[in-house]
């Protein structure tokens, strides 16, 4: 299977300092002849931060898939009963999501996507982004990892120095890591120097 092939529902929470580079990425899987649609958080999509006004991402999504951003549970809930999408990519995916998606918890436009996209047996990638990874929220990337159908774009920490806890996905990977969970396989290695 090629990404070309595929529809893909591209979820991104308030990692606000990833935007651009997750933005980049999932615009390469759009000009790879990718259908892509957008889904946010309530965070990412009304949030106005340093890194820029929530309008102007908001504007530039709809401009590369194509289409109206899902922002809304109203929205998200005919992912599952339409089967609107062969996987999802939640990238960034925050500490928060995570917790969320461990305990299941669907109560924002990603986790309901993702619960909702996980209940007809299809894949999800998750692309973490969080200065929790290695604290809090070691625990729930060990028991997502165990969850069938739940893979992982590989990670690693992005300033040990600085941010012991932190862990980021190389979003460059997201690709690679969706086709291989299409194929019902975990990209490796999981754990990036």
């Amino acid at each position: 299977m090629e990404i070309c092939d595929l529809k893909i529902g591209i979820c991104m929470c308030g990692s606000f300092c990833t935007f651009k580079k997750a933005i980049d990425e999932t615009k390469k899987l759009k000009e790879k002849g990718a259908d892509i649609q957008y889904i946010l958080s309530i965070n990412a999509a009304h949030t106005d931060t340093r890194f820029g006004k929530a309008s102007d991402f908001r504007k530039q999504l709809e401009e590369i898939s194509g289409k109206e951003i899902i922002d809304s549970i109203y929205a998200a809930e005919p992912i599952g009963p339409k089967k609107l999408f062969d996987i999802i990519l939640v990238c960034p995916c925050t500490g928060n999501t995570l917790a969320k998606l461990n305990a299941g918890i669907a109560d924002t436009p990603v986790t309901l996507s993702v619960k909702a996209h996980l209940r007809n047996g299809r894949p999800v990638v998750l692309a973490p982004a969080t200065n929790d990874a290695l604290a809090a929220n070691f625990k729930n990337i060990g028991q997502l990892m165990n969850n069938k159908n739940i893979y992982f774009v590989p990670f690693g920490q992005d300033d040990f120095a600085e941010k012991p806890c932190s862990l980021m996905s190389d979003f460059s990977l997201a690709e690679d890591t969706i086709i291989s969970a299409m194929n019902g396989r975990q990209l490796q290695p999981i754990l990036l120097k």
